[in-house]
Order: structure tokens, then sequence, then C-alpha cells
């Protein structure tokens, strides 16, 4: 994880969404934190079908430089590569939560429904 030696904020949460925020990087730490265990890219592909391969990877790829996300590699054919959330990572379980708390309810107020609970 390379530190940028400064830079200000004007609140923290500004740093928090510096590192999460964007379209993408919450719902990949959410299917990593509610996922059974690490995860292959073709998994995370599958649970977030409109995400192209390229911007999954660049996303990954960040994630993993801001010490959020763990990339394991195992040295086989074909190769295997899975991610999974970092002791960091795993430190956003309760943010993570609340905001799947949070928009359940309020799916359930505008009467919409979730792919996954089909």
């Amino acid at each position: 994880m390379e530190m940028q030696t400064t830079r200000t904020f004007n609140i923290p949460a500004e740093a928090t969404l510096q590192v999460i925020g964007g379209k993408w990087k919450l719902l990949i730490l959410c299917h990593l934190n509610c996922g059974d265990g690490p995860q292959r890219t073709s998994e995370l592909k599958k649970a977030i079908p409109e995400i192209t391969q390229k911007m999954l990877i660049q996303q990954l790829k960040e994630l993993e430089e801001d010490g959020i996300v763990t990339r394991t590699s195992y040295n086989q054919v074909p190769p295997k590569v899975v991610y999974e959330l970092s002791e960091l990572g795993k430190s956003l379980k309760l943010i993570l939560d609340q905001l799947d708390e949070w928009g359940e309810k309020y799916m359930n107020l505008r009467d919409w429904r979730s792919s996954c609970s089909e």
C-alpha cells in the first residue's frame, strides 16, 4: 500500500470517499463483504453483470493499492486469482452492513425488488 505523504481533506468522510467512492467500488466491496470467503474475478463479474471486465480489474487493482482488498494468486494451470477484504477492508464491515440494511428498508418503502433476493 503506497501512501501519499501529504494530502488535505476538508472532512474525514472525504478520505473515505476517496477510497471507496465511485460507481463500482462499493458494489465490489459489498459482494466481498457478504460472500462466502475469497472470490474469483469471474464470480464478482457474475454478481455485477453491468461492469466490464476491464473496469472490474481496474477497480480491484485500486482497492488493492489502497490496502482494502487482498489479491492472492495461485501458481497453477489454469491460473487462479482470488480477492478478499484485507484486515483494513474488514474494518468497513459495519458500514457496508448498515448501507445494505438502509438500502433494503428504502427498497421496501418504494416497493422495489433486488435481483439478489429472487
